[in-house]
């Protein structure tokens, strides 16, 4: 087997910025979402889209694409969610494969709670920090880079 090639200095510097900012943001939000209210990054990724759903309802296969997660893990993070009343499942009565996740209302209200806070710490750990032009510029990137396919 041939070796991949190597990073150049500007690639591998672009990646190790990009695992460093990844770390730090995923660290200091989760922290902050566990402190002020209990939740977890996986938490509030699973409730911010259910709070933002017409009739606050996804299939759990719309779910697990928007979070880019596999559907086992989905199924893990909602099984938790449902035993603390944060979500529900509901079966599709016209695909009997298919189900619902359902935000609860005190999921409704856990998610209402913890989006200002959120917001605070994604504006002073990145938005507020960067020009527009770096915004424009990272949100291009990052759908970009969301869009290439993943060998499973």
């Amino acid at each position: 087997m041939s070796q991949p090639p190597w990073l150049d200095d500007l690639e591998d510097r672009a990646w190790r910025a990009y695992i460093a900012m990844s770390q730090l943001l995923d660290t200091e939000i989760s922290r902050g979402l566990r402190m002020d209210i209990g939740l977890s990054m996986a938490d509030y990724r699973v409730l911010a889209p259910l709070s933002e759903a017409p009739d606050h309802r996804l299939r759990m296969q719309d779910l697990a694409s928007r979070a880019h997660w596999e559907k086992s893990r989905l199924s893990h993070q909602v099984r938790r969610m449902e035993s603390r009343g944060l979500v529900r499942r509901e079966e599709c009565l016209t695909d009997a494969r298919g189900a619902f996740a359902i935000i609860t209302p005190e999921g409704l209200q856990a998610v209402r709670k913890a989006a200002p806070m959120h917001v605070t710490r994604v504006r002073r750990l990145l938005v507020d920090v960067l020009s527009r032009e770096q915004l424009e510029a990272l949100a291009d990137i990052c759908e970009t880079v969301v869009t290439v396919p993943v060998d499973r």
